[in-house]
């Protein structure tokens, strides 16, 4: 038997119990290793996901790691067996957005491991072998869980296009930020400073490479790059106005709520802005590399681990995050 984690609707969730999926032609099995928790799964619980990027009822979880455990027809059968992780857009590959590499931007339509496909909240997950990436033998699958984010923020941190000797600032150092921060710190950079208003989280800032640290404001305008990954109301202008003028902004948060941005100080700037929507291909290809290179480590991000029955009391940990909650596993 197999359990999954279901989100009937806003609200309404329950551990359902059934035959484990078998993967059909093209697909693989996996054996869930370790799921992470981020704040697009507690939007889908409470109902605050845009309806364009959730079909329920839906098995969540789009972060996540594990083994091979059977392959269908047409994939090769010495996957079964190895560690994975796994890109989460299922696109379409013929359109002109997949022909150039963003496979995350396919013309056909939104889809996503997670979101409108059964996702990692279980203890197998069904998926195209061509998503995914094989990792190292004996590789920790615990830190592993986290490289669907860190493939979203090498996507930011390539979309910024960083030279040695820039002043970079980040705003948000949640794990995301901390990710950043991390392969942003590898670019040699003359000062690397992260703003968050939980000050409880700068120990993990500096952890990451950052050189600064501040739960206040940082100064306006002294930045060349600026990476924004909180997605809250009035992140991304704060973003904006770190920026120095010529500089480049990359926005990667949604917020739950409109958000303001002055036109004036993006034209009058001269600033090239920069949005970041999941991972393309290329961004995880980087991150894997550097995880397999031993160049990042996301497991020290992880500080929470709980059994997949145990998702209501994730959740109640995610509604008090504070410095002391970072990311949070479900171990299926």
């Amino acid at each position: 038997m197999s359990r999954a984690l279901v989100v009937h609707e806003p609200g309404t969730y329950e551990l359902v119990t059934g035959d484990p999926p078998e993967p059909g032609p093209g697909e693989v099995a996996v054996r869930v290793a370790a799921a992470g928790i981020c704040g697009s799964d507690r939007e889908l619980v409470e109902g605050t996901r845009p309806a364009a990027f959730v079909r329920y009822p839906i098995v969540p979880g789009h972060e996540w790691s594990g083994v091979v455990a059977a392959t269908g027809p047409g994939v090769e059968p010495r996957l079964t067996g190895r560690p994975v992780v796994g890109e989460g857009f299922r696109n379409c590959q013929v359109c002109d957005r997949c022909r150039e590499g963003a496979a995350n931007l396919c013309s056909a339509g939104y889809d996503e491991t997670g979101f409108t496909r059964p996702g990692a909240f279980a203890d197998t997950l069904v998926l195209p072998a061509r998503l995914l990436h094989v990792l190292p033998d004996g590789a920790d699958l615990r830190a592993a869980a986290l490289l669907e984010p860190a493939a979203v923020a090498a996507a930011a941190v390539l979309s910024a296009r960083v030279e040695p000797g820039e002043r970079i600032a980040v705003v948000g150092a949640g794990t995301l930020g901390a990710l950043c921060l991390r392969m942003l710190s590898l670019s040699s950079p003359a000062g690397l400073a992260a703003t968050d208003p939980r000050a409880g989280r700068a120990d993990t800032a500096l952890a990451c490479g950052a050189t600064r640290f501040e739960s206040g404001p940082l100064p306006a305008g002294g930045y060349d790059v600026v990476v924004e990954t909180a997605g809250a109301p009035g992140t991304a202008a704060t973003a904006i106005a770190l920026a120095r003028r010529g500089g480049r902004v990359v926005l990667t948060g949604i917020p739950g709520q409109a958000s303001t941005v002055d036109p004036v100080a993006i034209v009058g700037g001269r600033l090239t802005v920069t949005g970041v929507f999941g991972a393309p291909p290329a961004a995880w290809t980087h991150a894997v590399r550097l995880f397999a290179a031993g160049l990042l480590d996301p497991g020290p991000l992880v500080t929470h681990e709980l059994d997949l029955a145990e998702f209501g009391r994730a959740m109640d940990l995610l509604r008090g995050a504070d410095g002391d909650v970072g990311k949070v596993l479900l171990r299926p």
